[in-house]
C-alpha cells in the first residue's frame, strides 16, 4: 500500500492510518532526513523478526530507536548532563546517537556486548508525528535490501516489497545519505561515522 503524506505538514488522518498498521504488527517504509527506512513498533516481536528476515540481517545486529524528542530518549538511554547539553544543540537532525541503555529497552534490541542502544530523532515531521501518535519509539533500519542498490523512489520499494511490508509512505524520492554516528557512552563524544550530520558542534563539545 502506498500512502501519500505531505513531507512538512503530515495529515493527521493519514498518520493515524499508518499508526494503526504499526499497532497491528505491520512493517512500513518511511522517509527520514537521510533516506527511506524500514520500521515497526517496539512492542511487536513478529514485526521485528520480519525486518531482520527482509534485510537478511544478523539478529545480533541491533536496530535503532526513533524517538519523538529528547524527553523520550531519556526513557530508553542513560543521558549524562554533558550529553544532554550536546543533543539539545544538534537534535532533531541526521544523527544516530549511541547510549548506554536503560531497562526499558528490550534485551533483543541491545548491543549484546556493550548493552548500548542507537537512538535517532530525525528532522522529519512524518517521523515525529508517527512516534507521537504511536506513543512509543519506532524500531528502524535503513531501507537497503540485500543484493540491491538503495531505492530512493517509494514506487520502487512498493513494487519490490509489497508482499513483505504493509505500507510505504510516499513523499517522492529521498536520495540515500547516512547519518553521523556518535557514541555518547562517556563524557567525551566519539565520532563512529561521519555522515550528513555536522560534527563541528560535537567536536566543540569535547573538553
Amino acid at each position: 500500500m502506498l500512502i501519500q503524506i505531505h513531507t512538512h505538514y503530515p495529515q493527521e488522518r493519514k498518520i493515524r492510518h499508518v499508526v494503526d498498521i504499526l499497532r497491528e504488527g505491520g512493517v512500513i517504509a518511511f522517509p527520514t532526513d537521510t533516506c527511506y527506512g524500514l520500521g515497526c513498533s517496539l512492542h511487536h516481536r513478529e514485526a521485528i523478526e520480519r525486518i531482520y528476515m527482509i534485510k537478511q540481517m544478523d539478529t545480533k545486529k541491533p536496530l535503532s530507536l526513533i524517538c519523538r524528542d529528547i524527553a523520550e530518549i531519556s526513557q530508553y538511554a542513560i543521558v549524562s548532563d554533558a550529553a544532554f547539553r550536546l543533543i539539545k544543540r544538534i537534535l532533531p537532525g541526521p544523527y544516530t546517537l549511541i547510549f548506554q541503555a536503560t531497562r526499558e529497552v528490550p534485551k533483543r534490541m541491545l548491543d549484546p556486548k556493550r548493552h548500548t542502544v542507537g537512538v535517532r530523532v530525525p528532522d522529519a515531521p512524518i517521523c515525529t508525528e508517527i512516534v507521537k501518535e504511536l506513543g512509543h519509539p519506532l524500531l528502524t533500519t535503513s531501507a537497503t535490501f540485500p543484493g540491491e542498490e538503495y531505492m530512493e523512489y517509494p514506487e520502487e520499494i512498493h513494487m519490490r516489497y509489497s508482499k513483505s511490508i504493509e505500507a510505504v509512505i510516499d513523499v517522492g524520492p529521498v536520495p540515500m545519505d547516512v547519518s553521523s554516528i556518535v557514541s555518547l557512552t562517556s563524557d567525551v563524544p566519539e565520532i563512529i561515522r561521519e555522515g550528513k550530520g555536522d560534527i563541528a558542534p560535537i567536536l566543540g563539545a569535547r573538553p
